[in-house]
């Protein structure tokens, strides 16, 4: 199961044109894998403290429709894949009111030390993204 969050358009996410600046969908994206994680027991504050962190290996996204300013958009997050060191997350971006879908993104997140070195994922965090409570 998906893990759903809600974000409304502010005027500082949109361009002159009054819709969401391109690049903005990359930090909803990434709001919405903080939320999915911190639902699923992986606290992100504790991870950075014990020199584990989570980073972008590849981002793909693909526009369908624009968000404008006053949307509510529906993120709609889950898991595609789990492997040894990394994760990959699907998004799927919708207006909440109509249920159109806006943005279709995938994500895979690199697991690393603090010197940036690939480390494997821990049995806590494989569990929780792998098939977890609302998975």
């Amino acid at each position: 199961m998906a893990h759903v969050l809600k974000i409304r358009i502010y005027y500082e996410d949109t361009d002159c044109g009054g819709v969401v600046y391109y690049a903005n969908y990359l930090k909803y994206c990434e709001r919405a894998r903080t939320e999915f994680l911190e639902s699923r027991g992986i606290r992100m504050q504790q991870l950075i403290e014990e020199g584990i962190f989570f980073v972008v290996a590849e981002a793909s996204l693909r526009y369908l429709s624009p968000g404008r300013y006053g949307d509510i958009l529906r993120i709609e997050t889950l898991v595609e894949r789990a492997g040894p060191a990394s994760i990959t997350f699907r998004h799927e971006i919708r207006r909440d009111a109509t249920g159109q879908k806006l943005v279709d993104a995938t994500v895979r997140l690199g697991c690393v030390n603090p010197q940036m070195k690939p480390l494997r994922l821990r049995d806590d965090i494989m569990a929780a993204v792998s098939g977890g409570p609302g998975q």
